[in-house]
């Protein structure tokens, strides 16, 4: 390992010891210094071999031809043999019997010394020839030790093992690439899984004096002791990277949004729809982070992407007010601000649905492919009995996103995504539900796990677990280690992603002031080049939101309505400073007229009032009928009591009344009514018909 001009050498059991700069000499800066350190780890086996000779001279002085010491030598060489071998039970099996083979040979020789003579026949041929071979033996094993391929880990990964607790492991070839080294792992068969592993990440990372995220473990699916150890030396997300464009201007949204980069400098990429070939499921998509964890630019870089692609349109719903997206908002087929229009856009989502399955199956497409969203000029993808080409207009892909989830869910109740994450992927559609924290007293579980997507931004520790997957977590993410310090550090688990990414962090891009006119030219490229609703979407959401949903406005249609861009700043004056200071509806009384004679139930109480008149049944139907068509007109699709207090006030009419003719209307089938108690759908009238 190199760091600052200086070479660490390790040693058998993993730890360095000695420390040179190549520029100079040893620790004392001396040449001979230096040669005497590379000298010293292959001293032991010819000091081994110099003290048997010793020992064997001195043995031969003391026992020579006593049959005594004869049995006693003998009997420590079998015993010192054995307890070789059974110390090495813990190595590999060639260290182990290496060890003992030496051992013995040597022990054999040093008892015919000491009994027959030293330099007796060939006692002393075969100690100048025998033991020199031995310790060149060792010295070759120790040369070659970073290079030991048997499974023994006698170099420096084999003493890091132990030093955490997986002493018995064994580790192959390790896959060394730029910044990142994978290693596969075997572990003792019967003695330890891959749980042991994932419990000593940490202690390896200490080990290494590295970060937690820095090393992760992928288990092999086929197997409970195998797998591959991934260590990332260098964290390469420390950099910023700004957003400077979208990746691919024009392309199709089954090419991969790419979003960031990981640790290692690969590409951090996704996909939203899938793909029969490869056998890419579609997916839905969570993103999640705390406060200051970069969540809304990763929002940005994912919306970005989506944009720039022409054969996708966004639904999006923003309750606060397209704070971080309103240079986008022009290029959005959808845009609602919460509350009512929210409420108005999920109906829109769970009508589509059908109606876009429907249009899929009668044109043969098990699910949404690119070809979908082209005219339907192919015979193999038509709806037409007879078999000839249809002709029908392409079905684009649709990313139905609520940013702030947690607001709508408590608005609209916990199940509201549920039917929509369940279904809407057979129906070409995508579901992004952002917030901060996906905890069960926010989402329900069944939500949850419809939603097979995550970018799990920083938060708190205690909520890993309700972004990120357990296996995730045991194999190394951590994002509860970055908390709010590093904005935009991310994990990111999806479909098409190889498991062995999902536990390494990535980094989205960050958008600053620099990016808003890139972003206001993304969205007028939107507005001119991207896809449109096809007639089936168009037409499913319009019969259940009536004139609150407008699809995508260009500058040049004049018959168009506004974009939605511009209705914040045209809000007119509630003042009249000129004319007449009476209400329009009372402009046409002549005050000189007598008033009419009391009717009966002028004296009926009223909301607001004391008296009033209770109209009759057909005067009623006729008001309300007229409330009705004022709020369709003005987009308002969801309507409850508390919404007809004006309109009470104008036509001296009680709130009773008008809780008795919204159930009347819903039976007639008017109205519909909603997850929120005392709140209905207005059904537009040409539907209704």
């Amino acid at each position: 390992m190199t760091r600052n001009n200086r070479v660490t050498t390790y040693h058998h059991d993993g730890m360095s010891s000695y420390t040179m700069d190549p520029r100079g000499g040893s620790g004392g800066g001396s040449i001979s210094g230096y040669l005497l350190h590379r000298v010293k780890p292959h001293l032991p086996p010819w000091l081994g071999v110099a003290g048997a000779g010793l020992a064997g001279a001195l043995g031969h002085e003391r026992w020579a031809n006593s049959a005594g010491a004869g049995v006693g030598l003998t009997l420590a060489s079998v015993a010192l043999t054995g307890t070789t071998w059974w110390v090495g039970r813990t190595t590999g099996k060639q260290r182990r019997l290496h060890s003992a083979i030496t051992v013995a040979a040597g022990s054999a020789w040093l008892t015919a010394a000491c009994l027959a003579g030293p330099t007796t026949g060939p006692i002393d041929d075969v100690y100048l020839m025998g033991g020199p071979g031995v310790a060149l033996s060792w010295n070759v094993r120790m040369a070659m030790r970073r290079n030991d391929t048997d499974g023994a880990g006698e170099g420096s990964d084999k003493g890091l093992l132990e030093k955490v607790g997986l002493a018995r492991a064994q580790i192959g070839t390790a896959k060394v690439e730029p910044n990142r080294v994978t290693a596969p792992v075997a572990l003792e068969p019967g003695e330890q899984t891959n749980d042991d592993v994932t419990k000593a990440l940490a202690r390896i990372a200490s080990a290494l004096d590295l970060p937690k995220s820095a090393v992760r473990y992928t288990p092999d699916p086929d197997s409970e002791r195998r797998g591959d150890l991934v260590i990332v030396p260098e964290d390469m997300l420390s950099e910023v990277v700004e957003w400077e464009g979208p990746s691919n201007l024009g392309g199709s949204i089954a090419e991969p949004l790419v979003i960031g980069r990981y640790d290692d400098g690969a590409e951090l990429v996704m996909w939203l729809p899938g793909d029969p070939e490869t056998g890419r499921n579609s997916t839905h998509l969570l993103i999640a982070g705390g406060t200051g964890s970069g969540k809304g630019d990763t929002a940005l870089n994912v919306l970005t992407e989506i944009l720039s692609r022409r054969d996708a349109i966004v639904w999006f719903s923003d309750p606060k007010a397209f704070q971080d997206f309103a240079p986008l908002r022009a290029g959005l087929d959808w845009d609602a601000e919460g509350g009512t229009q929210t409420e108005v856009m999920v109906a829109g989502v769970e009508a589509a649905i059908p109606a876009r399955t429907r249009w899929l199956g009668a044109h043969s497409y098990r699910q949404w492919v690119p070809e979908a969203a082209e005219v339907q000029n192919d015979p193999e993808h038509t709806c037409r009995s007879d078999g000839r080409a249809c002709g029908c207009p392409g079905m684009p892909f649709l990313v139905a996103w609520f940013e702030e989830a947690a607001n709508t869910l408590r608005n609209l109740g916990d199940d509201t995504f549920t039917g929509i994450a369940q279904e809407a992927r057979s129906a070409g559609i995508s579901l992004v539900v952002s917030l901060q924290r996906p905890s069960y007293d926010q989402m329900s579980t069944s939500t949850r796990a419809s939603l097979p997507s995550v970018i799990a931004l920083g938060c708190d520790p205690r909520d890993e677990g309700f972004s990120l997957p357990e296996t995730v977590i045991d194999a190394g993410a951590h994002p509860g280690a970055w908390g709010n310090r590093r904005p935009g550090y991310c994990y990111v688990v999806s479909p098409g992603i190889d498991e062995d990414r999902y536990p390494s962090p990535g980094r989205t891009r960050r958008f600053t002031i620099r990016a808003v006119p890139v972003m206001e030219r993304l969205a007028a490229w939107a507005q001119h080049n991207g896809a449109h609703a096809d007639p089936v979407t168009a037409g499913a959401v319009s019969g259940v939101a009536g004139r609150a949903y407008t699809g995508r406005t260009t500058d040049t249609d004049d018959s168009a309505p506004q974009p939605t861009t511009l209705r914040a700043v045209e809000e007119e004056d509630d003042m009249n400073h000129g004319g007449l200071l009476v209400d329009p509806e009372d402009s046409g009384i002549d005050p000189e007229e007598e008033l009419p004679d009391a009717e009966e139930g002028d004296d009926a109480p009223i909301f607001g009032q004391t008296t009033g008149r209770k109209p009759s049944p057909a005067e009623a139907r006729q008001l309300f009928a007229q409330a009705l068509e004022e709020f369709e007109d003005a987009g308002e699709m969801v309507v409850g009591p508390k919404d007809f207090m004006d309109w009470c006030d104008r036509n001296n009419l009680s709130r009773p009344w008008v809780s008795e003719r919204l159930k009347e209307a819903a039976m007639a089938g008017r109205l519909e009514a909603t997850n929120t108690t005392g709140r209905w759908r207005i059904i537009p009238a040409l539907t209704a018909a």
